[in-house]
């Protein structure tokens, strides 16, 4: 939801000797409440944001140059990537090229698995998987795995190919800070499952092996995390409660 102008990525474009141009997608911070009883700004920071700049962008370049652009590009990451594809699908004649990077794709599939595995981290309103224990499961990662492509670099070429057990880290003994309680097994075993309905269709996909060192901003914190909440609350329910 971080509505801003992205000044950095302008500069890096105008560098390589584009016009360039950017857009909050009408709101700014990095909250949906922008969102509550305001259902325009929504439908801004859904699409029409975008397309109202492309538009925008191309009057001023023709006014300033004399002639349209040639060619146009959308370079964009996360929310900025599912702009991009919502571009493809709503407006194919605004960009001759789309870079949708990580895109944030079925928002309302992607931020009920947020919430999903932010609620996987927690036992009895207490956060279980603090960001501590990621490095301690990577590694195990790493070992039991990192050869199955053939060259042993700490990287894994297909994660889904790694069959990694997390009940291989389950303390022996007494709890030291190298192996995990059994409620942090049964919780790291959720994270790695796929969410799905209780007929069992998939809503979202989940985590693969390797990933361990990137959970813990979704699964780490006190209560999932705001960013898959506010979906619900702003956007879905209109309900901040």
């Amino acid at each position: 939801f971080n509505g801003n102008i992205v000044y950095q990525a302008m500069a890096s474009a105008l560098r390589e000797g584009y016009a360039t141009a950017s857009t909050d997608g009408g709101h700014e911070g990095g909250s949906a409440s922008f969102a509550l009883g305001h259902r325009e700004k929504m439908i801004d920071f859904a699409y029409r944001g975008i397309h109202d700049t492309a538009i925008q962008a191309k009057a001023l370049i023709a006014a300033y140059y004399g002639r349209s652009p040639k060619y146009s590009y959308w370079n964009g990451c996360s929310t900025g990537g599912r702009q991009g594809l919502k571009e493809a699908q709503r407006f194919p004649d605004d960009f001759d090229g789309i870079v949708a990077g990580a895109p944030a794709n079925y928002e309302t599939h992607l931020h009920a698995w947020t919430v999903w595995v932010g609620m996987a981290g927690m036992k009895d309103d207490h956060n279980i998987l603090p960001a501590s224990v990621m490095p301690v499961i990577n590694k195990a990662v790493i070992a039991a795995c990192d050869a199955k492509d053939g060259v042993k670099d700490g990287l894994l070429n297909d994660p889904r190919k790694c069959a990694f057990d997390p009940g291989t880290l389950l303390c022996k003994g007494s709890e030291t800070t190298d192996c995990l309680t059994a409620d942090q097994v049964a919780a790291v075993r959720k994270v790695y499952a796929p969410l799905k309905t209780k007929s069992g269709q998939l809503i979202f996909p989940s985590f693969e092996p390797g990933s361990e060192l990137g959970w813990p901003i979704l699964v780490s914190g006190k209560a999932p995390a705001d960013l898959g909440q506010d979906t619900f609350r702003y956007l879905t329910y209109a309900d901040p409660s």
